[in-house]
């Protein structure tokens, strides 16, 4: 087992699943010249856990305390059920080591808030992001200059509304800024739209389509032209693994928490049936 400082453990609720799997390989192989490595794993649901960790080479500890001794860093998996996030956050937290929490960040505005506030009791370095929040978008808009974006479409795929929007959602957001002001949601059958107001008259259109295949995108709009942008999805878990190892080498969140905030409000703000009537204030 390394003891280079760059020990990372992995906590989640069951470790067989696909971020898992890609983190892993990404640090062995990818990021391997990053010097970090998996040192052990921990499961709220033990006998799959212990059987990815015993097939993938991992460490597998049912102890906390245990598995702490064996790393420097966390990250807090589970990206499919973040109604256990704050559960897992109890258990890593008080170490008070960097911790990267994986997306859905929490299943409300409220649990969230409950996940910052522990962060900060325990003066825990800690961020949490979708992986669309590091693609070529981003970096065009920061080409064009992100005050000069008007509006903005963005599209995305997946199983479900409440798993998947976060990621066109945060696509917009991670552009755009944290300063929504209202919000409305339409919807025909599996084809979803936030509508969003932002300050300065500034706009986006989040279209949320499951069922079928609908690759991530964006349309972004300056006052001089319209740019549509196709999101090379081949590059942003190794983009949001390099983020997340950038935060446990500086000891320094690099989102802004107000982003992951106002993300988990709107997300909130869809399951209301008067967003459906008309334009909701946040």
């Amino acid at each position: 087992m390394s003891d280079s400082g760059k020990r990372i453990g992995f906590v989640d609720n069951t470790l067989e699943n696909f971020h898992a799997n890609t983190y892993l390989k990404l640090l062995r192989e990818d990021l391997k010249d990053r010097g970090y490595t998996v040192a052990g794993g921990i499961g709220l649901r033990e006998p799959e856990s212990k059987a990815w960790a015993e097939a993938n080479e991992v460490p597998y500890f049912s102890k906390m305390k245990e598995l702490d001794e064996a790393v420097d860093f966390y990250i807090v998996l589970a990206p499919s059920d973040p109604e256990v996030h704050l559960k897992l956050c109890k258990k890593v937290f008080p170490f008070g080591k960097p911790t990267y929490v994986d997306k859905t960040f929490a299943p409300d505005l409220k649990t969230a808030r409950k996940i910052f506030a522990l962060a900060d009791r325990h003066k825990v370095p800690m961020q949490t992001t979708s992986a669309l929040r590091y693609t070529n978008v981003q970096q065009r808009v920061a080409e064009l200059g992100a005050d000069k974006v008007r509006h903005m479409v963005t599209w995305g795929g997946g199983r479900s509304f409440d798993e998947y929007a976060i990621h066109p959602l945060e696509l917009a957001v991670s552009c755009m800024g944290h300063k929504v002001k209202s919000v409305m949601l339409r919807r025909s059958g599996a084809q979803s739209q936030l509508l969003l107001d932002f300050t300065r008259g500034r706009t986006a259109v989040i279209n949320v389509y499951t069922g079928g295949n609908t690759p991530f995108a964006a349309a972004v709009t300056t006052d001089e032209s319209t740019e549509y942008l196709a999101v090379d999805s081949g590059a942003i878990f190794r983009d949001t693994a390099t983020a997340f190892l950038d935060l446990f080498e500086s000891g320094e969140p690099g989102i802004d928490r107000r982003e992951s905030l106002v993300i988990r409000r709107v997300l909130d703000l869809a399951e209301k049936k008067k967003t459906l009537k008309g334009f909701t204030a946040l």
